[in-house]
């Protein structure tokens, strides 16, 4: 049940400004994670707080997502990004060589059961264009 009608104009005494913020804030994320699961909508809300604060938001954003401290100064050398560089090609490249191997066991009809149906019917479009291009090849020759 709502208190009813509230004055709009600035909150003098910093606590209680804080605490509206806060309430408030809490609120409109609350109503912006149920439009994401009631539409299924991806939905973004940025807040602006003091810069100090804001600074501190981010850097424990950072840490969350597990990005480096912009202001430490070892992300800033080139020998943490060469190294940063390294890491992610090999990443690629275990991930590229994953993928093959599983197109190649689907291509042979192994371990197929853990594929939907959208997987199953692009794998039955790429097996007819294969095949369309051996038979094409044996013609030819």
């Amino acid at each position: 049940m709502g208190t009813g009608k509230v004055e709009l104009k600035r909150i003098e005494n910093p606590t209680s400004r804080q605490v509206t913020f806060s309430k408030r804030r809490n609120g409109l994320l609350k109503k912006a994670f149920e439009l994401s699961i009631l539409c299924d909508a991806e939905v973004a809300c940025s807040s602006s707080l003091p810069l100090a604060r804001m600074d501190r938001s981010i850097a424990k954003y950072r840490r969350e997502v597990g990005l480096p401290d912009s202001n430490n100064p070892q992300f800033s050398t080139m020998e943490f990004w060469r190294s940063e560089i390294e890491e992610l090609k090999r990443s690629i490249s275990t991930l590229e060589d994953h993928c093959r191997n599983s197109i190649s066991l689907h291509l042979s009809g192994e371990d197929i059961l853990a594929l939907g149906m959208r997987e199953l019917k692009q794998l039955e479009r790429q097996l007819k264009i294969g095949v369309e291009r051996v038979r094409s090849r044996k013609v030819q020759h």
